[in-house]
């Protein structure tokens, strides 16, 4: 695919947290996955094997620090993280917090619906997305990465 018809060339993913020379750091709005966040590497490669091993070190840490913040900030059952890149062949990695009660648990989010979520759960998840926005900011502001 063309850098010039790359979704992820063209627009952040998502709101933009954070971002350095390398990747960036966004908030997916989905509304039944509070807390969904990615990790985007800002050049066009398709895969991880496409980058260097120092800048593998870099992506993989900062997923790692992502992963980490929206364990403590949105106390999920489960945490998934995946690099598909199927529809969108950019360097791209979804953090997604997992709930047993979550529209598609224990399916992954792009399978088959199991259930329609509590109103009430979902807002309280989505109350904790203001919190990880700080802790990403706080992590990522002092990192090193």
């Amino acid at each position: 695919m063309a850098k010039e018809a790359c979704e992820l060339c063209m627009h952040p993913g998502g709101e933009v947290i954070y971002r350095d020379d390398n990747y960036r750091i966004v908030l997916v709005d989905d509304e039944r996955y509070p807390g969904f966040c990615r990790v985007i590497w800002n050049a066009h490669v398709a895969e991880m094997t496409d980058l260097p091993s120092a800048e593998r070190a870099i992506l993989i840490a900062a997923i790692w620090q992502v992963e980490e913040a929206v364990r403590e900030t949105m106390h999920p059952h489960k945490i998934n993280v995946a690099s598909l890149g199927n529809v969108v062949p950019h360097l791209h990695w979804h953090i997604i917090p997992r709930y047993e009660d979550d529209a598609h648990f224990p399916n992954p989010i792009w399978g088959e619906v199991k259930r329609t979520p509590i109103s009430a759960d979902l807002a309280k998840r989505r109350a904790l997305v203001p919190r990880l926005r700080e802790a990403l900011l706080d992590r990522f502001e002092e990192s090193l990465l």
